[in-house]
């Protein structure tokens, strides 16, 4: 018989990287680490990382990694995390670096062609093919894009409030969760502080608790729109493959999502919080 082996799959944006552990006894754990993007990283910053948070939630001989991340664009890009990986898992015969968004669509799709879209604190898509991604149409970042996502959703909320747009009732309330929030302090946060777009989804927790008001659904469901006319729609023939999403805006607010999908004659697929269990399930 053929030993199964030890699998260790990491999903990993800028603030925090989710991984899971998959064991040949057949039990799998899933923990949590500081973020690792080798556009800010160092290869020993990576290193440092992996023996603090990484290292001690690992048991067994671990023979394969696949790490799929923000800023991990290509193997130049990806080095500082290949390399770290390397030398901080001396036993993994196999160690596979790549972005978020093939681990997004490998977790979403698996090994069937399908349109694969994160919407979290950014946003992205692709059209995978079951293997491989094939055409991306690209986001232009949290000033110029990334419409439907967290960061966005949070900077149309904070605009309305600042430009008196926001109903009496939403406006009043958000003025007594946010008493600090005034024009300078925005403007400040927003062109001066690191981050902006974290700033902007922090947000978002005044629209999921406000949900059910008729102004707040709406303008989350005109952001969802905006995305799939910008991104969705833009991929050739869109309508015959179903559409799948990862990532908290959009498991969060999925009902509105996926009516906006069908509004746009659109197949709703998965909407998974993390693409990890998919992956897991990938790569066995």
């Amino acid at each position: 018989m053929i030993s199964k082996p030890n699998i260790l799959i990491a999903d990993s944006g800028s603030t925090k990287t989710d991984w899971i552990l998959k064991l040949s006894s057949g039990e799998h754990f899933q923990f949590h680490s500081a973020g690792l993007n080798p556009f800010y990283q160092t290869e020993n910053d990576v290193i440092s990382v992996l023996k603090r948070e990484v290292l001690p939630h690992l048991s067994g001989s671990i023979e394969q990694i696949f790490f799929y991340g923000a800023g991990c664009a290509d193997e130049v890009t990806s080095r500082p995390i290949t390399n770290a990986l390397i030398s901080g898992v001396p036993t993994a015969q196999i160690v596979e670096v790549a972005s978020d968004m093939l681990g997004a669509a490998r977790g979403l799709c698996g090994k069937e062609p399908g349109l694969a879209c994160i919407l979290g604190t950014g946003a992205n898509n692709a059209f995978y093919d079951g293997g491989k991604i094939v055409r991306s149409v690209g986001s232009l970042g949290f000033w110029l894009g990334d419409e439907g996502s967290g960061s966005y959703l949070g900077k149309t909320l904070v605009v309305h409030f600042l430009q008196n747009e926001l109903p009496k009732d939403l406006h009043q309330q958000f003025a007594d969760i946010y008493p600090e929030i005034n024009r300078l302090s925005v403007l400040d946060n927003a062109y001066k502080k690191p981050f902006p777009n974290r700033y902007f989804a922090t947000f978002s927790s005044f629209i999921f608790d406000h949900i059910k008001h008729p102004f707040i659904e709406d303008l989350v469901s005109c952001a969802f729109g905006l995305f799939i006319e910008k991104y969705v729609l833009k991929h050739e023939n869109p309508e015959k493959y179903p559409v799948h999403f990862t990532g908290s805006v959009a498991y969060y607010y999925q009902d509105i999502l996926q009516k906006s999908l069908r509004n746009k004659g659109l197949m709703p697929g998965k909407i998974l919080k993390s693409p990890l269990e998919g992956l897991l399930e990938y790569h066995l």
